[in-house]
């Protein structure tokens, strides 16, 4: 089967949990990935921004990789997150991390640096050329801190082989529109933002890559597959009653927010690493009262 068509639908962007003394919970780890599995999600990404990689060692990514490797033993397809903003150094990470079990890597473009669209294209052309596996850009200038135009990803798709697809989180629907008006033939176009998946798919992309669904896999699945299907009327009644959390996920800081309710459904402790700390109290009660009305 064609990468492609295994990345449609909802991907999770998989958090990692972490214990009290701020050690990964590989139990807990496990019981996230069986709990995903069973609720129909289409694939894993494994090591995304939501997993909190910037304060993993790459000794830790390797245990993540090989344990979830074994947990999901090729029930759905793996993506890896291998992304950062020094180009040279990331290379080295695609012969470091262990690859052979996954479908294809998700790159987010360099943060901090805000290279310039030539740059964000020479960067990418280097990693999918130095990639075994197909590369998926992941546009998210709310992070990196430097939009990729249209017209770059549209360069990239054309003229470098091995990228298959993009995660679009620009949240600019007009540069969304037009990446998917002129796309090459196969080139994957996938949602970044939970709160505009509907009207993404709607538009023509083929599916997410989720945060809320690490939370409620079934309900964001569902949504998702009735967007697929042309079936709106579904789809928005579901995507009405998840409104909220999206919110409340994003409040403060991700994944925080996903993590405060999967640590209220008992599947995780609520332990976040520095920089990056548990929802306030004001916000973790407002998550709480929604699943008290909702659960």
């Amino acid at each position: 089967m064609q990468v492609q068509n295994q990345l449609k639908g909802t991907g999770v962007a998989v958090i990692t949990p972490f214990t009290k003394e701020h050690t990964i919970d590989f139990p807990a780890l496990g019981k996230v990935i069986e709990f995903l599995i069973s609720n129909r999600v289409e694939y894993l990404v494994l090591l995304g921004t939501t997993g909190e990689t910037p304060v993993l060692s790459t000794a830790e990514k390797t245990d993540i990789l090989h344990f979830c490797y074994e947990k999901i033993a090729g029930r759905v397809p793996v993506v890896v997150g291998i992304g950062g903003n020094d180009t040279m150094h990331l290379l080295e990470d695609f012969t470091k991390l262990p690859l052979e079990k996954a479908t294809a890597v998700l790159s987010a473009a360099p943060y901090y640096n805000k290279p310039s669209q030539e740059g964000i294209f020479q960067h990418y052309k280097l990693i999918a050329e130095a990639s075994t596996k197909p590369v998926i850009l992941y546009n998210v200038p709310g992070r990196t801190g430097r939009n990729m135009s249209a017209g770059t990803t549209l360069r990239l798709a054309n003229e470098v082989p091995n990228i298959i697809g993009i995660k679009e989180a620009s949240g600019d629907m007009a540069q969304c529109m037009q990446i998917l008006k002129e796309r090459p033939e196969g080139f994957l176009v996938l949602s970044g933002d939970d709160a505009l998946a509907l009207p993404q798919i709607a538009c023509g992309m083929e599916g997410v890559i989720s945060v809320a669904a690490n939370a409620f896999p079934l309900e964001f699945g569902n949504m998702v597959r009735a967007c697929l299907m042309n079936d709106y009327k579904q789809a928005r009644a579901i995507n009405d009653e998840l409104i909220p959390t999206y919110d409340l996920m994003f409040a403060e800081n991700n994944p925080a927010g996903v993590k405060a309710f999967m640590y209220k459904m008992g599947l995780i402790d609520n332990q976040l690493r520095l920089p990056n700390v548990p929802l306030s109290q004001p916000v973790f009660s407002a998550v709480e009262a929604w699943m008290a009305n909702n659960r």
